[in-house]
């Protein structure tokens, strides 16, 4: 029987996070990687992987950096392909890369909405299509997706962005009634402002100061304070542990209150 000390304990299983290189993924990464799990790092960004990869080693945990455009099946394919060669499975995959775009519909160009919702909702089912596979083979595992406050409420000027993570949800959903029966549980965690280099573009892109973007999130949620990438890596910490065993196609909002 497992003792109640162990339940977070992720020795012996291999993540896959994507958007890994800062931020949410980072702090995912770290946390995975603090509780025993084998992480491997996605990203773009080949050169801050990299480090971020190694800050995570440089702590005592066990991490890689493998270089995946989520917009691209044929990435995704492959580097599924090299997490099977390299560690045999995987148990847990974070499906975290996103980009926001602060425009309303009739600002944003056609290129413009493609690329957020390929990032956000197309890169969440083209690795999941070719991880889950790999995951039933090995007797299951967590899927946790990113979604966002704003895939369950409408928000302004973010109409690509509101779409995806909208899409986001209910594919969570989706996927956890067809790949049940794999023993694979799939969940998605829905953040609020949090405080990292994609919120603190958003700022720019409304033409905002940082700090008075930041303070205005904090001023409008009960706990009074912006969230962290530490907050959101709790949670996912949580969905990929036994401590969530019997939760699937849930939404976990991690927002300080803010959709009370």
């Amino acid at each position: 029987m497992m003792k109640d000390k162990d339940v977070l304990s992720l020795e012996g299983k291999v993540a896959a996070v994507t958007g890994a290189a800062s931020g949410i993924g980072y702090a995912t990464a770290e946390i995975l990687a603090k509780f025993g799990a084998q992480v491997v790092l996605l990203d773009v960004d080949e050169a801050k992987g990299e480090l971020s990869a190694q800050k995570i080693v440089d702590q005592g945990g066990k991490a890689c950096f493998m270089k995946c455009d989520v917009t691209s099946e044929k990435a995704c394919k492959t580097v599924i392909e090299e997490i099977k060669d390299k560690f045999g499975r995987l148990d847990i995959l974070h499906n975290n890369a996103g980009i926001i775009i602060r425009k309303t519909v009739v600002e944003l160009d056609e290129k413009e909405w493609d690329l957020a919702v390929d990032v956000c909702l197309k890169g969440t089912y083209l690795l999941s299509k070719h991880a889950i596979p790999l995951m039933a083979a090995g007797g299951g595992g967590s899927i946790i997706n990113t979604g966002s406050g704003w895939g369950l409420k409408g928000g302004e000027k973010a109409a690509s962005y509101c779409a995806a993570k909208g899409g986001v949800v209910n594919l969570t959903r989706a996927m956890a009634i067809d790949h049940g029966r794999d023993n694979i549980r799939v969940n998605c965690v829905c953040p609020g402002d949090i405080d990292t280099p994609l919120l603190r573009g958003e700022a720019r892109q409304l033409g905002v100061s940082e700090e008075k973007f930041l303070q205005s999130s904090a001023s409008e949620r009960p706990l009074g304070r912006i969230g962290t990438p530490q907050d959101v890596a709790n949670a996912v910490l949580f969905l990929a542990s036994d401590l969530s065993k019997w939760i699937t196609g849930a939404v976990l909002v991690v927002d300080g209150g803010g959709l009370a």
